[in-house]
């Protein structure tokens, strides 16, 4: 008897069982755009082929039976205009987590949920990344050495998670690093979607809420968030609408934050608008183009660059770009 094709068939055989159980998911997006900065990294006008947030992931489940799922994912973030890796390979996100009726259970590096029940939430128009992302949004959160929990849905339409990121004894600028905490819910209710977070990180925390409202083609949404001590002494309230109109392919989108003086640093307000056009070549790929500015105060830059005297600069950006998702 043949023995090397029986072990060979035996192996077979077990691998498509494990595939039966296993379910692994290759995915990413790749996302650049040429862009005429003016004010951004230095001073004066510059044009650059600009990186998006572009990534590769990896997530998988495996049905552990009772209902009960282990699960995992793993994010890379790359640039691929010089096909450079993230410097922290799977910095972006690296979990494991065990679902079921109960919930869900996270363990490892991911992004606040706070930030996507609130801002993320709204920015329609290039998905909150790259140069017209929204430099507002107090994000005081850390991703790393986390655990959570994700409830089942409560009512109709509810969820809420918690979760906490530990400090293990690691000190930051010769202090020694506090737990951080954030909680999140999300309430769809159709046509309108309502959404909240909250963060707090040693002394800097934030609040926020969100609501998104489908008309049809139209699409609104808006945020109000109230921080302490995030990007300055004291506390602060920031605010940003966002619109969008769908028709066939193309996707017009207007949005506006502003955000008010910390209450201990004077002149340090500021305000940023986007209009962007988006047309959808597939369901996976589209072309788009926009132009995008911050304008800062004299006391505090919330992006852009500052002259030999110190001063903010007012960023302005104009782009062109192609998003692809597999």
């Amino acid at each position: 008897m043949n023995r090397p094709i029986i072990v060979a068939a035996i192996s077979v055989l077990a691998a498509g069982s494990a595939l039966a159980q296993n379910s692994v998911t290759i995915y990413g997006r790749l996302n650049l755009s040429a862009e005429q900065q003016k004010n951004v990294n230095v001073v004066g006008t510059q044009s650059v082929l600009q990186n998006s947030a572009s990534r590769i992931g990896f997530k998988g489940t495996e049905d552990l039976g009772g209902g009960l799922k282990a699960g995992f994912q793993l994010e890379s973030g790359f640039s691929p205009d010089t096909g450079a890796a993230a410097a922290s390979f799977f910095g972006r996100q690296s979990e494991i987590n065990l679902s079921g009726s109960f919930g869900m259970i996270r363990l490892g590096n991911f992004t606040s949920e706070a930030y996507f029940a609130t801002a993320d939430y709204i920015s329609m128009h290039n998905h909150d990344t790259g140069t017209s992302e929204d430099k507002l949004y107090a994000y005081v959160g850390r991703n790393t050495n986390k655990i959570a929990y994700r409830t089942p849905e409560l009512v109709k339409g509810l969820t809420v998670e918690a979760a906490v990121s530990a400090g293990e004894g690691v000190r930051d600028g010769g202090v020694m690093r506090t737990r951080s905490y954030d909680v999140a819910a999300n309430w769809n209710l159709g046509a309108l979607q309502l959404g909240a977070g909250y963060e707090k990180n040693g002394n800097a925390k934030q609040f926020a809420v969100r609501a998104l409202y489908e008309m049809g083609p139209m699409v609104f949404g808006a945020y109000f968030q109230d921080d302490t001590n995030a990007y300055a002494a004291g506390s602060r309230k920031t605010w940003r609408l966002s619109g969008a109109y769908n028709v066939g392919a193309s996707e017009f989108h207007l949005n506006y934050g502003a955000a008010d003086d910390y209450s201990k640093l004077a002149n340090s307000d500021a305000t940023q608008w986007t209009v962007g056009y988006n047309y959808n070549l597939s369901k996976r790929t589209k072309v788009y183009a926009f132009y995008s500015t911050v304008d800062n105060s004299s006391a505090l830059s919330y992006f852009g660059a500052t002259n030999t005297q110190g001063r903010a600069q007012d960023p302005k950006i104009m782009a062109v770009g192609v998003r692809h998702n597999f």
